[in-house]
């Protein structure tokens, strides 16, 4: 049964490594649900986030492959019971001033901020888990969602030791 699997790729900082790293997902016909990069606190490292829909026994194979790629450096599959993770949403909402409460009243329950109202919209921004972000939604759709925007998932196993260790 296919199930979602989030990868942490430690790489070293080289040009056309995310390409090449989705390239590998994309060649065996795996659906990349997200995928973010960013800089590490060690110069020269980047940390790539995928999480990718796929059966157990496919992504051992692919985790094995990204590790023979030169610039990667590590390669940790992330359970879910051992991580944290969150990602970013930012929607626009219809609302005007008769049901602006409500809609600032759901960002609260959610604990997401509004970042800017105009005559006829909000902004609101929300981070967590991926199930939280899906339910805020939910919730305001019926005001009617104008435009919106995620991030991708960024996850860190739990617990003091770090992915890579530099001394």
């Amino acid at each position: 049964m296919a199930e979602l699997h989030t990868l942490s790729v430690l790489t070293l900082d080289e040009p056309g490594i995310l390409v090449r790293i989705a390239g590998m997902f994309t060649r065996r016909g795996f659906s990349i649900q997200s995928i973010t990069s960013g800089e590490t606190e060690t110069e020269g490292v980047n940390r790539i986030t995928v999480v990718v829909e796929t059966e157990t026994l496919p992504i051992e194979q692919i985790t094995k492959q990204l590790n023979k790629l030169v610039p990667v450096l590590k390669v940790v599959r992330q359970p879910p019971e051992t991580m944290v993770s969150r990602g970013l949403l930012m929607v626009k909402v219809s609302c005007d001033n008769t049901n602006r409460p409500q809609v600032v009243d759901a960002a609260n329950l959610f604990r997401a901020r509004v970042v800017d109202v105009s005559q006829e919209s909000v902004i609101i921004e929300a981070t967590g888990e991926r199930s939280k972000l899906v339910a805020l939604l939910e919730v305001l759709e019926p005001f009617g969602i104008r435009e919106l925007i995620q991030s991708g998932t960024v996850a860190m196993a739990r617990g003091p030791k770090p992915m890579l260790q530099t001394r």
